[in-house]
Parts: C-alpha cells; structure tokens; sequence
C-alpha cells in the first residue's frame, strides 16, 4: 500500500489527486478522509460556532497554539465542498467517484477508482 499525502503538494488539491492518480496501480482504490461541509443549517451554525469559539481555544490552553488551530478551522472552511470535490477527483481521471457523509457531514471519505 502506499499513501500519498497533499502535504507534499501543499494547498495544490488538483495536484495532490493528479500525483494520487498517477501512483496508484490500475484496479487501485483512491480514499481520502477530510473536514467537510454540514449540509444541515442548524447542525452547521452549531459546528461552526464549537469550531471558531472552542478549537482555537482548546488550542491554546493545550497547545499554547491558538493562531494554528484558528488557522485549521479557517483551512477547513476553504476546503472544496463533497459535491465539488468529488468533481476533482473525476477530473483527475478517476472512475467511480462516490462519497459517504459521516458525523453528519462534518467528515467525509471519498473514493474513487483507477481502471
């Protein structure tokens, strides 16, 4: 198995799936697991207000880091939404591109295949 990570390609999410595409086997199993949008509105004003009134708190009082932890919450907002990012994934060339929401869209995994 190998892992690919968008770390390498910084905030380049065109060439983190590009990069994926390209090293995984043909019959390989694209996943990636990342911070999603809460289609719910009420659900969403409820985690949007733990994300940016408690994280960067919670931060700060483990961490002494509350600008890092503001920024992954600001990072995670900016992140393609599932319906988006699932046209990425297929426009990198991979096939069967599916999502499944989890914790209420707060996560989700995508998959995708290399035929």
């Amino acid at each position: 198995k190998r892992v690919v990570s968008t770390q390498s390609t910084g905030t380049h999410i065109d060439r983190a799936l590009s990069e994926a595409y390209r090293v995984l086997k043909p019959g390989g199993k694209f996943m990636c697991l990342e911070f999603s949008d809460v289609p719910n509105p009420v659900l969403s004003q409820i985690y949007d207000r733990y994300s940016f009134d408690v994280i960067p708190v919670l931060g700060q009082l483990i961490a002494g880091d509350f600008e890092s932890y503001q920024y992954l919450v600001e990072s995670i907002r900016k992140f393609p939404k599932q319906d988006a990012f699932a046209d990425m994934i297929a426009q990198a060339g991979f096939s069967v591109v599916d999502y499944e929401n989890l914790t209420f869209g707060v996560t989700a995994i995508h998959t995708g295949f290399k035929l």
